[in-house]
């Protein structure tokens, strides 16, 4: 017998334990860096996560676009603004910005999903109003900071059997306005509102790590704080431990910062005994909610 077909076999038996464990979970995934920009990597994203509804789990992909939003102020010779290293998002740029996201980059991972399988509707923060922002920093212009939450049509959407992918494009609390949220802050708010078991946030590192430069598999809320202050935790780690403390706050079972570089890293993730990256949740524990 082919040797290829044992394994298969193997490790689907030893994944059991995990699947029966995530049935029916709400799984938020923060899908961004370079695996948006290759066709192989987005298809393989795409196969794991129609894989993760087959099986019975809710994925919810929130996703970012960074890249492609430089791309397209570049040809429209709309020049950026800078403030403490940040860009400034004025009127102009966060046309451009939702352009981007609720459209080019959107329908590329819905149709990504579809093509997969899977049943994807894409939507954003505006729709519904599902995220409603303020100002987080005026001298920033149209860069929100989530303050209301409505996720029941997340909800719609998943018990219909249909995968949410959702543009972290936001209205404000004021009409016509519009809002640019960061997509690790946006999937943040969103799984704290769908009192999600799991927040994935891919990335474009192994995970947060130590002093010696060591991938840390488990950590508290405390430990992180600790490391943040001591420095361990520095530059673009910040914000993203920063959101899942905030999502572990907020109800959120437990965050995972892992590396979506490496294929099928959700469900290396989920379905395995040492998981991928590096886990943040509380050690108090909670009443996990019924899903749907």
């Amino acid at each position: 017998m082919n040797r290829d077909w044992i394994a298969t076999a193997r490790t689907l038996n030893e994944a059991l334990p995990y699947l029966q464990r995530y049935t029916g979970a709400v799984v938020v995934v923060k899908f961004g860096g370079n695996a948006m920009g290759d066709e192989a990597a987005m298809a393989d994203f795409a196969r794991d996560i129609v894989l993760m509804r087959q099986v019975g789990i809710y994925p919810v992909v929130v996703h970012g676009g960074g890249p492609m939003i430089n791309d397209m102020l570049g040809k429209l010779g709309i020049e950026s603004q800078w403030v403490r290293g940040k860009r400034v998002t004025d009127q102009a740029t966060v046309e451009v910005v939702e352009m981007v996201l609720a459209g080019l980059v959107n329908k590329r991972i819905v149709q990504a999903i579809n093509d997969q399988g899977g049943r994807a509707v894409g939507i954003s923060g505006k729709d519904d109003d599902l995220m409603v922002c303020v100002a987080d920093d005026p001298e920033l212009g149209f860069v929100g900071r989530p303050v209301e939450m409505n996720v029941q049509v997340i909800r719609d959407l998943y018990n219909a059997g249909i995968i949410p992918v959702i543009a972290p494009v936001a209205t404000g609390e004021n009409d016509n306005e519009t809002f640019n949220v960061n997509g690790d802050t946006a999937a943040g708010a969103i799984a704290g509102a769908l009192q999600a078991d799991r927040l994935l946030l891919l990335t474009d590192v192994a995970g947060v790590k130590n002093k010696s430069g060591e991938v840390i598999t488990q950590m508290s809320p405390a430990e992180v704080r600790e490391m943040i202050e001591d420095g361990t935790i520095a530059g673009g780690m910040i914000p993203k431990t920063e959101t899942a403390l905030k999502a572990v706050e907020e109800g959120v079972r437990a965050v995972v910062i892992l590396d979506g570089r490496v294929p099928n890293a959700c469900l290396l993730e989920l379905f395995t005994e040492h998981g991928a990256g590096s886990m943040i949740r509380s050690t108090a524990p909670r009443v996990v909610p019924q899903h749907p």
